[in-house]
């Protein structure tokens, strides 16, 4: 009698909640060599984040990973290669234009941080509005929208000043319907980044670890969608 064996997989419920972020996501896009697990190159990294996150809910309420990745590599990505600090602030270090991150992670999980740096923009949240401004005088101010009416508009410059400016002075406004946020971080960081980075953002709110996932949380990044105002 002909006998044929079949190759277990593993129970990825399990793996979901044990495996960190980076090792799953290597798995799912190369596969594991000699296995029945091929590779899935035509998912793009935000469809793999998407999956990861589910095979994670499969372990039932409460099985959260630990918070994978080195906040310190992070700290250093989040200054340099990823460009953050140019626009975002933590514990009084980086840029004015976008929010405070300081306490980011307090309020979100390490997924959600995750999907919003992966996918800025995604939430129905207002987006952070970016305009320049020609005075008729010459002089021109580009910056972020804080405030504005029939009277005045407010910009803050890329230095962190405000300008409160008379309509009467203004000669033209143009907006940038555009996300300043970069959209490719996932293919200009590696997985192993950009667990550091969501590290790093997490412990810089004081926290070791990040909360389970609430239904309907919000998941856009501060630059697209910005609460303080």
């Amino acid at each position: 009698m002909l006998r044929v064996t079949v190759e277990r997989a593993p129970n990825i419920a399990e793996d979901g909640t044990r495996m960190s972020y980076a090792h799953l996501f290597e798995i799912i896009q190369n596969g594991i060599p000699g296995t029945g697990m091929p590779a899935f190159h035509t998912l793009s990294a935000s469809q793999i984040d998407t999956l990861i996150e589910h095979m994670r809910t499969l372990g039932g309420p409460g099985k959260s990973a630990e918070l994978p990745g080195d906040p310190a590599s992070g700290k250093s990505l989040f200054e340099k290669k990823a460009g953050c600090s140019q626009c975002h602030m933590v514990s009084g270090d980086g840029g004015f234009i976008a929010s405070d991150l300081t306490e980011y992670g307090r309020g979100h999980s390490a997924e959600q941080i995750r999907k919003a740096i992966l996918n800025p923009g995604s939430s129905s949240g207002g987006a952070v509005r970016i305009a320049t401004v020609k005075l008729r005088s010459g002089e021109e101010l580009t910056g972020r929208v804080r405030n504005e009416d029939n009277f005045s508009i407010q910009i803050q410059d890329l230095k962190g000043t405000y300008h409160l400016v008379s309509r009467s002075d203004v000669k033209d406004v143009g907006y940038d319907s555009k996300s300043m946020m970069p959209g490719d971080y996932g293919t200009t960081l590696t997985a192993k980044e950009l667990d550091d980075l969501v590290s790093y953002l997490v412990h810089a709110s004081g926290l070791n670890n990040a909360r389970p996932d609430k239904a309907g949380g919000e998941n856009c990044f501060p630059f697209c969608g910005d609460s303080d105002d």
